[in-house]
């Protein structure tokens, strides 16, 4: 085994989950990242803990199996025995690794988004608990970033495998901007100008503890503060479409306008979500120098200050809307 995957499964279990005896933990693995889930079993039982494997809905042809077959509206609230996992769990690693990524291109967003409403208690329980998303350098993940899979896992393990203790310390300086200020202002190029109020909002060092690799420093705007508009040219794979040249304009902090090059219908499909997918949710800025070109998976926006909105989690893979902090980050399981 690659000695780096040893080492990606010590700092899931050991930094980012901590886990300890006794703790039952929530293990999601697709199959292409049986290396890593061997790994994480190692190390979890070592430390007197015991890995529970599970998904939401399962991955690849099988999960898109579902999906397709079921009819979301026809549930009133997530299966028991998923709510009963997460109620009583202690902790949940979910790796992300696709064989394809866009086996679910073809599932209709309208049921994508009713299928994430109907989870959402399953997800909001999880929350609440030591949680973390992580990224397993698989072939399909390679192609999509355009990288051989050789070189694409010493990107991700370069991004994961560090000395995060350091990397906390590198990322403090930026917090205590964050929290001195009031207003973020975001000017780039003709078609974003995007002002918002982070006064009195907690501005939280992200050193690979709920997202790994991690590097992050974030904070959440002051609730109808976000004006402007903002246009996104990186695109992004969600669902399984790829979403291109996303126009958000945003009015007293909702989304109140919005297009995209290429897959519009899905966008939209994810900003009807609940009342609260048409806000901003979160302001993130990269820090993790080890991440310094744009892929679609695992670290896409990392290096970008980079809104995202909730809950849907698009363009990033993290969003969250609280009160007066931003400690809360989106757990997006297999």
């Amino acid at each position: 085994m690659d000695p780096r995957v040893e080492e990606h499964a010590r700092i899931l279990v050991e930094h980012s989950a901590d886990i300890g005896p006794g703790d039952e933990v929530l293990v999601s693995v697709p199959p292409v990242a049986e290396d890593l889930l061997v790994a994480l079993n190692e190390q979890i039982a070592a430390k007197g803990a015991f890995p529970v494997q599970a998904s939401l809905l399962g991955g690849g042809r099988a999960g898109r199996a579902l999906v397709s077959a079921m009819d979301p509206e026809a549930y009133d609230d997530p299966p028991e025995a998923l709510q009963a996992i997460a109620d009583n769990v202690d902790a949940a690693i979910s790796v992300r690794a696709a064989t394809n990524t866009r086996e679910m291109s073809d599932v209709p967003p309208e049921t994508h988004a009713a299928l994430q409403a109907m989870l959402e208690p399953v997800r909001n329980e999880i929350m609440d608990k030591r949680w973390v998303g992580t990224q397993y350098p698989a072939p399909a993940n390679a192609q999509e970033a355009e990288m051989s899979t050789d070189a694409y896992a010493d990107f991700v393990y370069d991004a994961v495998t560090k000395d995060w203790a350091a990397q906390r310390e590198f990322q403090s300086n930026l917090v205590d901007i964050l929290e001195d200020a009031s207003t973020v202002r975001i000017v780039s190029g003709e078609t974003t100008d995007i002002e918002l109020s982070i006064d009195g909002m907690e501005a939280v060092n992200d050193y690979g503890e709920t997202n790994l690799p991690g590097g992050e420093v974030f904070t959440a705007p002051v609730p109808d503060s976000v004006t402007g508009e903002v246009t996104f040219d990186m695109p992004v794979i969600t669902q399984g479409v790829e979403i291109t040249d996303a126009y958000l304009l945003f009015e007293d902090g909702e989304v109140v306008e919005h297009s995209a090059e290429k897959n519009e219908d899905t966008l939209t499909a994810m900003l009807e979500t609940d009342d609260g997918a048409r806000r901003l949710g979160e302001l993130g800025i990269g820090m993790n120098r080890d991440i310094d070109r744009f892929t679609y998976i695992c670290c896409s926006t990392r290096r970008w200050a980079t809104p995202s909105t909730s809950p849907s989690g698009w363009p990033t893979t993290t969003a969250s809307a609280p009160t007066g902090r931003a400690t809360t980050r989106r757990f997006t399981p297999i």
